[in-house]
């Protein structure tokens, strides 16, 4: 094992000049897709491109290329880091020079992650997140993995709270028999035949739509339509009626959007494993793009505990987790499928030692029920509009399927909302017809408690709480107004006297 000296300025690994080439060649083709399909559609139109024939527009390609590599060699050349006694040090800029110093007490996670190409070449991309910043300050894109580990054992070097990953192969060894859950291939099909597949489904349609709009003309000069017939009518009127009525392509795009959902389930969670070290739980995953990253509990703001009907039948369950300072992009990666009711009541025991699950819970008022039946009139009043535009006067037998199914789901929807409260932590239940969630918080991390109460509420004597941690804001419902201020001052009062910090 190699032991690497961070007292001095270091660069990334040389295999870093690819990664950055390859981001930035990227980002700009993400930027110029539009403008490269024009090209592309008018070089096989014309032969040329604004006059620009085959030979010059290859040689301008070169030209784009060479710029792009350039960068990412200035790039590479001047970007080092190193570490002193407390502080994290980094220089970057090519043009515009950027220094940048952080204390490691400020630093709260760093992640290992792993993109296609940084895989190819066998090298890590090390994510460090501060206290201070919602966005991830500092991003190394290419290191070796033995320095990489070493630079989280060194920044993290002073602090006890987080239990860091090993660096030689014996410790390794040992912390792969910490693993407390694998997701085997059979798990993840599972979860991804028991998933919401309706955004899918929209995001598909929209897609679809978005084709047709922007690339009709270029449909027509393939003629493509000739080789589907009547399946496939460039008249717009004619499109959408097919759409609409032909039962195979609605089949078609269900199946399409089901897979979709069952692929992107296996890609991102692909070898989820959960290790229990001994003061953090450490998740990684991932096919294409590789994710290690840490659970420390003082940074947990929430526990989101998620299934449905389809997921209860096989025994899965979704465990997210809020926490503090992390930006969207990584926030989706603080989730572990799964997940049987034993292992998430012991994840909730080992992050939420004092957690005690059999709480008195408390429901909302039965004036929640009336809330939720208007909240269904205007779905009513506009699926029954379009009912009488599609079939006329027997527009009304919708209702029959209709008007069940909603008392149905507000049934299950008020059943299944409840708060439960102790001197430690919050629970707030939710969920709908297919649908259950479980919120779960540690008091002393509350950030604001309010009171909200529309004018309806208010002669009723109801109103709701909003409780906000530094994450998420959540909600107990309609519960009595003297309630709602016997729960605000009741949190209040534990947040101020634990004295607790809230990260």
């Amino acid at each position: 094992m190699n032991d690497f000296d961070f007292s001095s300025p270091s660069r990334q690994s040389a295999k870093g000049v690819l990664v950055l080439f390859g981001l930035n060649t990227y980002k700009f083709i993400k930027r110029s897709i539009t403008l490269l399909l024009v090209f592309a559609y008018s070089l096989f139109q014309k032969g040329s491109v604004f006059g620009f024939s085959i030979n010059k527009l290859i040689l301008l390609l070169i030209g784009v290329i060479l710029v792009l590599l350039v960068k990412a060699i200035l790039k590479y050349l001047n970007f080092t880091f190193y570490i002193s006694k407390d502080d994290f040090h980094l220089s970057t800029g090519i043009l515009k020079k950027e220094t940048v110093l952080i204390p490691k007490s400020k630093i709260q996670n760093v992640y290992i992650k792993q993109n296609v190409l940084q895989q190819l070449i066998n090298v890590v991309q090390v994510n460090v997140e501060t206290a201070g910043d919602k966005s991830t300050e500092i991003s190394i894109a290419a290191l070796h993995r033995e320095k990489a580990m070493q630079l989280k054992a060194a920044l993290f070097s002073n602090r006890e709270a987080i239990q860091l990953e090993d660096t030689n192969e014996t410790e390794i060894t040992a912390a792969e028999s910490n693993v407390f859950f694998k997701a085997s291939i059979k798990k993840l099909l599972l979860e991804g035949v028991s998933q919401n597949h309706l955004q899918s489904f929209f995001i598909i349609i929209a897609t679809i739509a978005g084709l047709y709009t922007n690339f009709k003309d270029l449909i027509k000069q393939f003629k493509w339509q000739n080789y589907f017939g009547d399946w496939f009518v460039m008249d717009k009127e004619s499109f959408l009626k097919t759409l609409v009525l032909n039962a195979f392509i609605f089949v078609i795009l269900i199946i399409v959007t089901f897979l979709v959902s069952l692929i992107k389930t296996v890609i991102v969670n692909y070898n989820l494993k959960v290790v229990d070290n001994n003061k953090t739980i450490e998740i990684t995953k991932g096919l294409f793009n590789k994710v290690s990253l840490n659970l420390v509990p003082s940074r947990i703001q929430n526990i989101q505990i998620t299934t449905n009907r389809i997921k209860q039948y096989f025994g899965l369950h979704t465990m997210n987790f809020k926490q503090a300072m992390v930006t969207k992009k990584e926030q989706k990666h603080f989730a572990i499928i799964g997940l049987g009711k034993q292992q998430i009541q012991y994840l909730v025991q080992r992050l939420y030692n004092k957690y005690n699950k059999e709480l008195e819970q408390h429901k909302p008022e039965h004036y929640y029920k009336r809330i939720l039946i208007l909240k269904t009139i205007p779905v009513i009043v506009i699926i029954n509009g379009i009912s009488f535009l599609a079939i006329d006067h027997y527009f009304w037998l919708v209702n029959i399927v209709l008007i069940p199914y909603i008392i149905i789901a507000i049934y299950w929807r008020y059943k299944k909302a409840y708060y439960a409260l102790d001197d430690v932590y919050l629970s707030i239940g939710s969920g709908g017809l297919l649908s259950t969630t479980k919120e779960l918080l540690e008091i002393h991390k509350i950030q604001t408690v309010s009171i909200t109460q529309s004018i309806f509420q208010k002669r009723r004597h109801i109103a709701s709480v909003k409780v906000a941690t530094s994450s998420k804001v959540v909600t107990i419902p309609f519960v009595k107004t003297e309630e709602a201020k016997t729960i605000t001052n009741y949190l209040l009062y534990k947040v101020e006297s634990q004295r607790l910090d809230w990260m």
